[in-house]
């Protein structure tokens, strides 16, 4: 079994956690969700002594996708995800950062689009994609069945789940991703949301407020 290992980057003013994924025994990483603060990036891939494969991107929103275009061209690696469903949004990222004072993000035309059931793999870790619309329309779950772990976006927080007043957002189809997309993967999967600490599906199908009716 590949050997996963998850370094987070906190970025941008709404400290989103984009993170390295890394095959330990190979050291081939990916970049997830690079939203911005490149150089914070770039010392973390430094001093991690990783080599960096490909960037992710789990929705298409300004704190997960600012800084792809300009790290991809950095690094020379592929960018994929998330759903074609964001493409409104990876288009409009230079205004959209703008509104929030983030004045370097550039568009963003991924190298691939993800949908259901593809796979995208870190050395040799793969992860299957779910589409998990609600927050966004193109918001996407990337699941190591592996070792039991999910890059969650911000379709699920500890005790929340992600925001639906955005436009694209719909609370009620959120709430139908996570109930039917999820959930199922069962209670001992850990996962990292796109902000805030890690948790495990179990705790949040018992205590997330949100989960409970």
């Amino acid at each position: 079994m590949a050997k996963l290992k998850v370094l987070i980057v906190p970025v941008t003013p709404f400290q989103q956690n984009c993170s390295l994924v890394v095959d330990e025994d190979t050291k081939q990483a990916a970049v997830v969700d690079p939203g911005g603060d490149l150089e914070r990036i770039r010392e973390a891939i430094k001093q991690s002594g990783v080599m960096v494969e490909r960037i992710i991107l789990t929705h298409g929103h300004i704190d997960h996708a600012g800084g792809a275009a300009a790290l991809a061209e950095v690094l020379q690696v592929p960018v994929e995800g998330p759903h074609i469903g964001d493409k409104s949004f990876l288009d409009n990222l230079p205004a959209r950062g703008a509104a929030f004072g983030i004045f370097d993000a550039r568009v963003v035309t991924p190298d691939r689009w993800l949908s259901e059931g593809d796979q995208v793999t870190v050395g040799g870790l793969t992860f299957s994609v779910i589409e998990a619309p609600g927050h966004s329309p193109g918001s996407v779950v990337l699941f190591n069945a592996e070792n039991k772990f999910a890059l969650m976006g911000d379709v699920l927080f500890q005790n929340s789940i992600g925001r639906t007043d955005l436009p694209g957002g719909n609370h009620d189809t959120l709430l139908n991703s996570i109930r039917e997309k999820i959930l199922p993967l069962g209670d001992d999967v850990s996962f990292l949301p796109g902000h805030g600490a890690a948790s495990r599906i179990g705790i949040e199908r018992l205590k997330n407020p949100f989960l409970q009716d």
